[in-house]
């Protein structure tokens, strides 16, 4: 490997898929900001890396795709202990649930730290109830050295239900680089290609993949209720959503079936998200489950108000009454009468998107982020030392 002779340490990142996503995303900041000189690092997709490796500014990241079949991948298990004995990474950062099994190959390859990360739940496991994958977490527990909860949901999800000790879990936000992420100098920018570029319309929208457990159906339905509810502001709102995936034609027949297509832009994905974010009034997002959400903070970031479901980090992000509001998940009347809230209070709109920049400036900055997660990979390699180290004689 073109590493061999790099004295760094290496970082063996492991996760399903290598591509647009939250938890991708923060992979990108993490390589990107931390400082070159202190760890390198290596990008394992147990199914594809795509064109989203691009985002990574670094020359010197190896990138790897086993195209993993559908199901267990006890089948990669003899790849894997191959591949990780040749890499010789001294940590392996696994995330979520697909990738936790990669820590038994890595454990008997000898690779000494064993960080798995925990980012949020899928569609099948909204709330974390599951016994089954409780048990499957819990069988993959002695192979992990160290777990990173990125809210205080999924803290204690995994000391009360996993059972991981509290002392071998660390909490650390997801981190937003607010030098991208900023407000313009507008209050609402105008969206390349967006056809609503009129300065007296107000544009409500989200951002991320039309999938099942982001919900967009959601948003669609409340765009129509909202209409409903004040049908005189047909002439003032917009509905922005930006995004692809299996749920897109969906969205579209809803918007369709309630004759708003006119008023609605769904341009698919998009990689000027910042822009996409600044030409926003409000920033919806009515996911079915969150771990802690960067398309949250990077909409508070752009001074955005946000109005999000009450779900896992969320309400750890939206300080409800002042960044922004929290609704109960899945309920189209509730998220509905919230953006009319602010669609006929266009000033408390904005202050609380400037009261959200300014908790992202405190909280939740990338720094902090890399910060932590370089504090943490220091103190496990060096935990790891004192313990290989032989105790001297007395």
């Amino acid at each position: 490997m073109k590493f061999s002779r790099d004295p760094r340490p290496l970082v063996a990142h492991v996760m399903y898929r290598f591509d647009v996503g939250g938890l991708e995303n923060g992979v990108v900041n993490v390589i990107n900001h931390m400082p070159r000189e202190t760890y390198r690092h290596a990008v394992i997709a147990l199914t594809d890396v795509t064109d989203f490796r691009k985002r990574v500014q670094h020359d010197d990241v190896e990138y790897i795709s086993l195209a993993k079949a559908p199901g267990h991948a006890i089948k990669l298990y003899p790849r894997l202990h191959r591949l990780l004995r040749e890499l010789r990474p001294d940590i392996l950062h696994s995330r979520n649930l697909a990738a936790l099994e990669v820590t038994v190959p890595a454990w008997a390859a000898g690779v000494p730290v064993r960080i798995h990360g925990e980012h949020g739940r899928d569609i099948g496991d909204l709330d974390g109830s599951s016994r089954r994958l409780q048990r499957v977490r819990r069988l993959y527990r002695p192979f992990v050295t160290h777990y990173i909860a990125v809210s205080r949901d999924l803290e204690r999800y995994l000391t009360s239900r996993i059972g991981v000790p509290a002392a071998r879990v660390s909490q650390i936000y997801n981190g937003v680089d607010a030098r991208r992420f900023h407000p313009g100098a507008r209050e609402r920018e105008p969206i390349a290609g967006c056809p609503f570029r009129d300065p007296a319309l107000w544009l409500v929208g989200t951002v991320g993949r039309m999938q099942a457990v982001k919900d967009p159906l959601r948003l669609a339905h409340a765009f129509v209720r909202l209409l409903e509810l004040a049908p005189s502001q047909a002439s003032q709102a917009r509905l922005v959503m930006v995004g692809d995936g299996p749920l897109h034609g969906e969205v579209q027949a809803v918007l369709r079936n309630a004759g708003l297509s006119d008023l609605a832009w769904l341009p698919g994905e998009r990689s000027d998200v910042p822009a996409i974010l600044r030409g926003l009034d409000c920033f919806v997002l009515p996911s079915l489950a969150e771990g802690v959400s960067n398309t949250i903070l990077e909409a508070m970031a752009c001074a955005r108000p946000v109005i999000a479901t009450d779900v896992g980090g969320n309400g750890e992000l939206v300080e409800a009454g002042r960044t922004g509001e929290l609704v109960p998940v899945a309920d189209s009347e509730a998220l509905a009468q919230r953006v009319l809230v602010y669609l006929l209070n266009p000033e408390a709109a904005r202050a609380a998107g400037r009261a959200a920049r300014v908790r992202i400036e405190q909280k939740f900055s990338l720094d902090a982020m890399v910060q932590g997660y370089q504090r943490l990979y220091d103190w496990l390699r060096r935990v790891d030392a004192q313990i290989a180290r032989p105790v001297s004689a007395a």
